[in-house]
């Protein structure tokens, strides 16, 4: 069946066109660039290494990078460093990657304090996307690590790296970091978002941000081959 042109432009402009791979060169960003422009994504998603970016100037599309990524193991002033490292080589949203151990561990405080600290590097109007790894997390973590995150002033909360082993998005940790969140900040669903029918369940679910890898295959309605570990 062939997806509707209006739907498919439409869930493009939900997704961060994303290139996460240690192994990703700069011809390959540059690629990555040109894709997201022809299908309309809102974003693209790298490394803070790959900037700065080169974007046409006609082009309305935003860059996000991330920060304190895979791990989140990062002492709070290197993730606030290189946050403001990448908002001056002109980026214009960071997804940060809490200390999942912290959270574990019930330190929700330090979570908040780490979190402000980033956010000290991405005044507004950029963009902050604190990624808290739901699948490593309870529900009653998830609750919690979202509840800091509006503390400390985040934009959006964000499921997961798409590296971690614990998997990535699924409709019940969107809608429950959703109706957590409420109004008071976004969602962004990432890892494992690879089909049409993902974007659709992830958006209906809360989510106003995807992160997807293979956004040509997603929308064309299409299971990207390979997919295993993509973003």
């Amino acid at each position: 069946m062939t997806t509707p042109l209006v739907e498919t432009i439409s869930i493009a402009s939900y997704i961060d066109h994303t290139l996460l791979k240690p192994e990703a060169t700069t011809a390959d960003v540059t690629a990555l660039v040109a894709e997201a422009i022809a299908l309309g994504t809102y974003s693209v998603c790298v490394s803070p290494s790959m900037l700065p970016l080169t974007i046409p100037a006609d082009a309305d599309l935003k860059v996000a990078v991330v920060c304190g990524f895979p791990s989140g193991k990062h002492h709070s002033v290197i993730k606030a460093a290189e946050a403001a490292l990448s908002i001056a080589q002109g980026a214009d949203e960071v997804d940060m990657v809490i200390d999942i151990g912290a959270a574990k561990s019930g330190r929700f405080a330090d979570v908040q304090a780490d979190i402000s600290a980033v956010r000290s590097s991405v005044p507004a109007p950029k963009v902050l996307k604190v990624i808290i790894e739901s699948a490593a997390l309870t529900d009653a973590e998830i609750v919690a690590v979202c509840e800091a995150a509006v503390a400390a002033g985040a934009d959006f909360v964000k499921t997961s790296t798409g590296f971690h082993p614990a998997g990535g998005a699924t409709v019940h940790a969107v809608r429950l970091m959703k109706r957590t969140v409420g109004d008071r900040a976004q969602v962004k669903a990432s890892g494992g978002v690879r089909s049409f029918d993902d974007a659709l369940a992830m958006i209906e679910a809360g989510a106003s941000r995807l992160g997807v890898s293979g956004s040509a295959a997603l929308l064309a309605g299409a299971v990207p081959t390979g997919a295993a570990g993509s973003y």
